[in-house]
């Protein structure tokens, strides 16, 4: 182990309450003792056998596909999801730790991602074709598929021995494969001794899922995703006490800890969108699945979901897409181009909205403009695991082209610094102070001296729109400090944002606007113009201030976006850094969708924010 290791298992303690210490200690204790079972060749379980008619009678959950004959024909030719990583890199570690007890194998600091090494073994490449072969696509070659699907699951399973390789080492990640056995035991013609090999398979994965829980500390969209495991696992072997057990622990666990993670406004309790659709996905496939085979009373749950999906239509922009706005993998819980059953929620017509429980504003013009404002928290207690230090920061679209944006993703292991760079402060649209982070960064998915944050006003008036909100994140200093920001919407075509500080001492203050990297930025005039391919606004500082465009820096890391997992690509970043008294320095943004001289307007009626 070494000292990064020791750091961040210390981290963990510290957070850790009693029951959850004993949880950790029984559940170490439980890992060494199969260690050694492995180690002698003992074999630690039986799998009952089971009649095929218990799955026989149950009914598989509905799948909306939207998958081409192109992605067809390459997941036949061997294609799979690697979340952009180098499938010669993955594969190399795959075969050289495929027979190793999967506590003993310790991911390298660098290449591969853990995370992109788990994505193939999701199958969801093979759910792809099973929910085609499920849902009355009678297409050409249907025989062809169905076996090609038969083969590639009976051999992971072979290459893939229970508690052997680095596909045990989550049990989340075997949460998200049991579905997809059961898909394959309704929907492929297999013999009897395949059909077993399955059932087995799944017998092993709810086996080990129900003894290796993402409790305490560690709950989150991991918990949702073993919660469904259970499930699927139970309801194969319900007629056994084991599998009424993980079916019963399964719905229960699910119907908590969604109606934890996902607030009462709808709000994802992570503050990441990218895991709130995730959740909210995993959820309703868990739910049609209950409900069609009359397992639990799910009334209480899917109004939660509802307004779950209302608040992310909310953030959806005019092409239908929505924003990335926190942490994301780019994982689904079916596949790609796959979701389950959804109830829609209505469209959106509210000039604005405020999410209070979440902390999200959302504001939309009739020019096509489309604003998102964080006033929210750092993330889910106690370790904030997905969340990014970015209270205060907006997002903007026009006509459904992004112009500023959230920075994305990149990866979350084997790389820190730009682990560090993509959820720091400084990689969003807000301001940060003396160089720091509004919370601190103690590993790459924990972190200290969170902040809050509170939305301080919301008010209309002569049909101008009024929202403040302030966040404490750097009363840590030495010399504390408090952040205010202040957004009037005007006139149906600009956005007027003051930026104030309150508290002691003299810092050095860095507002950047983070560009998405296909928008061009140029200056004419007074006013920098960011244009999208035609979408395109007018922006400058007030008070004799202004802007420089920074791009693609290492030191001190600036201009980066990450389109997808695995991906970063430059990206233009307007800057601008004041240094003096907390009580001195202000920063005034216009945003508008004409260069519009009418300033004085502006700064009177934003006298108040």
């Amino acid at each position: 182990m070494d000292l990064q290791d020791i750091r961040f298992y210390l981290l963990r303690l510290k957070k850790a309450s009693l029951p959850e210490l004993i949880y950790r200690a029984k559940e170490a204790v439980f890992v060494w003792q199969l260690k050694g079972l492995w180690e002698r060749g003992v074999n630690p379980l039986r799998v009952p056998v089971m009649d095929s008619s218990d799955v026989e009678g149950l009914e598989m959950p509905s799948f909306s596909c939207e998958i081409d004959e192109d992605m067809v024909e390459r997941i036949l030719g061997g294609e799979v999801f690697g979340l952009n990583t180098e499938s010669a890199l993955l594969r190399d570690f795959e075969e050289r730790h495929r027979h190793i007890f999967f506590a003993r194998i310790k991911p390298t600091n660098r290449p591969p991602d853990i995370r992109a090494l788990w994505e193939p073994a999701r199958l969801q490449h093979l759910s792809m074709l099973l929910a085609r072969l499920a849902y009355g696509e009678q297409a050409k070659g249907r025989a062809h598929v169905s076996r090609f699907v038969k083969e590639a699951l009976l051999e992971w399973i072979e290459k893939n021995p229970f508690l052997l390789g680095p596909h045990y080492m989550s049990a989340m990640e075997c949460g998200l494969r049991v579905p997809v056995f059961f898909y394959a035991l309704k929907c492929l013609d297999l013999t009897g001794q395949e059909r077993r090999r399955i059932l087995e398979t799944i017998y092993l994965h709810g086996w080990w899922i129900s003894r290796r829980l993402s409790l305490y500390s560690s709950l989150g969209n991991h918990t949702i995703a073993e919660a469904l495991g259970l499930i699927f696992a139970g309801a194969a072997y319900r007629q056994t006490q084991e599998g009424s057990y993980w079916l019963e622990k399964g719905c229960s666990l699910l119907e908590s800890e969604a109606c934890r993670q996902i607030l009462k406004d709808g709000g994802p309790l992570e503050q990441s969108l990218g895991y709130h659709r995730f959740v909210l996905d995993l959820c309703w496939l868990a739910v049609d699945f209950i409900e069609k085979n009359d397992f639990h009373d799910c009334s209480d749950l899917i109004p939660r979901l509802k307004q779950g999906e209302a608040f992310l239509r909310a953030f959806e922009d005019a092409t239908g897409s929505v924003w990335a706005i926190g942490d994301s993998d780019d994982g689904w819980a079916v596949a790609p181009g796959v979701h389950p059953k959804r109830t829609k929620p209505d469209d959106h017509t509210k000039r604005y909205e405020v999410f209070n429980k979440s902390g999200y504003t959302v504001i939309r013009s009739k020019s096509g403009m489309h604003l998102t404002f964080d006033h929210g928290p750092l993330g889910m207690a106690p370790l904030y695991n997905h969340g990014h230090a970015d209270a205060l920061s907006i997002t903007l679209r026009k006509s459904g082209k992004a112009l500023l944006v959230d920075p994305g993703t990149y990866r979350y292991n084997g790389e820190p610094e730009w682990r560090h760079y993509f959820k720091g402060t400084r990689a969003h649209n807000t301001v940060t102070v003396d160089g720091q982070d509004q919370a601190v960064q103690e590993t790459g998915f924990i972190w200290s001296k969170p902040y809050k944050t509170r939305l301080t006003a919301v008010k209309e008036k002569n049909h101008d729109l009024f929202f403040n909100a302030v966040h404490n994140g750097y009363a840590r200093l030495k010399d504390p400090v408090w952040h205010r920001r202040g957004i009037l919407f005007s006139g149906e075509t600009s956005f007027f944002i003051k930026d104030h500080f309150s508290g002691k001492g003299v810092h050095g203050f860095e507002l950047t606007y983070h560009l998405h990297p296909d928008a061009a930025c140029y200056k004419e005039d007074d006013w920098w113009i960011i244009d999208n391919n035609g979408a395109r606004v007018f922006v400058r500082l007030l008070d004799e201030q202004d802007f420089v465009v920074r791009k693609a820096q290492r030191d001190p890391m600036l201009g980066w976006y990450s389109p997808a997992y695995g991906i970063k690509v430059e990206s233009p970043v307007l800057q601008a850094s004041v240094t003096g008294a907390a009580d001195q320095v202000c920063f005034q943004t216009v945003i508008s969708t004409e260069p519009t001289k009418d300033m004085k307007y502006l700064q009177e009626a934003a006298a108040g924010i």
